[in-house]
């Protein structure tokens, strides 16, 4: 796991160099009371989901592929 320290409205990219035609962009967008807030620009075909609705998805997937 990759840990970085950001501030508010700083961002990071993911992708986007040599090898990699999508970016994924995740900014700051503020930080109370313990809670950060992210912004996250993607291109459209790129879906973005919290862990836990991904991972509702995903297993929602390996059951219907399963009974197949």
């Amino acid at each position: 796991m990759l840990v970085l320290s950001r501030k508010n409205d700083e961002a990071v990219v993911i992708g986007g160099s040599v090898g990699f035609d999508r970016t994924i962009k995740v900014t700051v967008l503020g930080i109370k009371n313990g809670h950060v807030r992210l912004g996250f620009e993607a291109d459209v075909d790129v879906p973005v989901h919290r862990l836990e609705v991904w991972e509702r998805i995903r297993d929602e997937t390996r059951l219907a592929d399963s009974q197949y």
